[in-house]
């Protein structure tokens, strides 16, 4: 009978409390969904690692020391769930550290990031929209996604053009590379929006969200909206929370593994 494992990637975060309303929820739906397989977790951010283990004696692997353990344990098909929002830096990384791999197990499945094809953007603006409040008039939401200086950074850009193509007044910037928050004011003022829902679109809401968009700093989002008269209401919720998009990183599993 074949072994078989199962393990579930992320960037991770060091705020627990959100790790344990985001990641593990999607862990463990995703485990529930693969009964006969056993769990291993990963995270791709080695300073998260390095961090959870000199602070909280936690100690998370990363890609490659989860498989090493997987191989030397004799699993024979490993199923890996990357748990990144885009086809990113961090994909790319975990794409490599998997590639030495491949050749040691008979069967290894790998699922897809949340926005990767265009039915995924389809099915993940419409799991985000059913989680917002209903907007007023003059209302709208920002969405603040980490961004990359890798070519992916136009993803941000597709998804915000998928949530204005539904009429929605959704407007995406990110902490580092395109579009950042500069455009997104722009587009605020054109649109005479004057206060919006501020939320991470980030698997989780860890620094970024708590300090750079919500944080009382006079960089932060939250901040300099309201110096141009736009006032924030703040979502500290990132998507691991939402029960559809757990589901969707479900689904981009059995698709890879029924695809095989």
């Amino acid at each position: 009978m074949s072994k078989k494992a199962l393990l579930v990637v992320s960037f991770g975060t060091s705020y627990e409390d959100t790790r344990k309303k985001t990641i593990e929820p999607c862990e463990n739906l995703l485990h529930k969904t693969f009964k006969d397989y056993d769990f291993f977790r990963a995270y791709t951010s080695q300073m998260i690692i390095r961090k959870l283990a000199s602070r909280d004696g936690l100690y998370i692997d990363n890609a490659s020391q989860a498989l090493q353990k997987i191989y030397e344990a004799g699993y024979d098909e490993v199923l890996i769930q990357s748990l990144h929002i885009i086809c990113g830096e961090e994909y790319d990384k975990l794409k490599r550290q998997i590639e030495p791999f491949k050749a040691k197990f008979k069967k290894l499945h790998f699922g897809r990031p949340l926005l990767t094809t265009i039915d995924d953007y389809k099915a993940a603006v419409s799991a985000t929209l059913n989680s917002l409040p209903k907007l007023k008039e003059h209302e709208g939401v920002v969405f603040m996604g980490h961004g990359t200086y890798h070519e992916s950074f136009s993803a941000y850009c597709a998804l915000e053009y998928m949530f204005h193509h539904l009429g929605a007044p959704i407007y995406v910037g990110t902490v580092e590379g395109y579009p950042t928050l500069d455009e997104v004011l722009y587009k605020l003022q054109k649109d005479s929006i004057t206060q919006v829902y501020l939320a991470p679109f980030m698997l989780v809401a860890g620094d970024h969200a708590i300090n750079d968009m919500a944080g009382d700093e006079e960089d932060s989002w939250k901040i300099i909206l309201s110096q141009h008269g736009i006032q924030s209401k703040i979502l500290l919720q990132g998507l691991g929370e939402n029960k559809e998009i757990q589901k969707l990183f479900v689904n981009h599993a059995l698709d890879c593994v029924n695809s095989f």
